[in-house]
């Protein structure tokens, strides 16, 4: 590998499977000391492992989004051992169900709101002073296609993402003239995760592209200057 994230320090959410776990392996691989968040133990120890045998490095961070308050736990430990944060991939969601909007379980919206939204927002708060400390800070968040249309049954993951584009664009916009951070979008298209499998459970996932596919579109987007761009596959 090229080595192009030497000595940078990014933290990735969904870390533990799917696009997350690719994106933290190819980091690791560039050079890049990797936090791994996720809630699954299993999931980013078995990633961790790969990224050690590979050469790299992690830092495991068990945590469940949905507990939006604890993000806020993440800023002083990640002070006190690094000083800042170069990169941070927004990357955990989750679809929820399709159903008529009016069928929604409200427990149910909320999770999806929690997670999509609320968790990045607090991980926008908690860490901004960190990233803001980077030579060159980057913050991406993982959207959606379904978050510019309209859909039938989508209402709660498309209005969750959408909430997400508008939070991450704002940003962007406030950073721009402040400060090195950047603040961008990437919407991979579809990839065969867990995720997509929810969604269309009767596709044949063997027909889409790998979440290792579009690994390389992560490094591009970490990688440039822009700022409040949408990177698409």
């Amino acid at each position: 590998m090229s080595q192009k994230l030497k000595d940078k320090v990014a933290l990735i959410t969904g870390a533990s499977s799917g696009i997350g776990a690719a994106v933290a392996k190819k980091f690791a691989a560039e050079g890049a000391h990797v936090i791994l968040v996720a809630r699954s133990v299993g999931g980013l120890e078995e990633v961790d492992d790969e990224i050690q045998e590979a050469g790299g490095s992690a830092t495991l961070v068990p945590l469940d989004l949905t507990d939006t308050a604890a993000i806020d736990g993440l800023a002083a430990p990640l002070f006190e051992r690094w000083k800042k944060l170069d990169i941070l991939v927004g990357n955990a969601g989750m679809v929820g169900k399709l159903m008529p909007i009016q069928q929604y379980v409200p427990e149910l919206w909320d999770s999806v709101f929690k997670l999509n939204v609320h968790a990045n927002w607090r991980l926008i708060r908690a860490l901004d002073p960190l990233l803001r400390a980077s030579e060159a800070g980057r913050a991406l968040f993982v959207t959606a296609s379904v978050a510019r249309e309209t859909k039938q049954f989508w209402s709660g993951y498309a209005a969750s993402k959408a909430a997400l584009e508008t939070i991450a664009n704002t940003y962007a916009a406030e950073v721009q003239k402040t400060s090195r951070l950047r603040v961008n979008l990437i919407d991979p298209g579809p990839t065969r995760t867990r995720l997509r499998a929810v969604a269309y459970p009767a596709e044949d996932a063997a027909l889409l592209p790998s979440p290792e596919s579009k690994t390389q579109l992560f490094l591009d987007a970490v990688l440039s200057d822009a700022n409040g761009t949408l990177f698409t596959a």
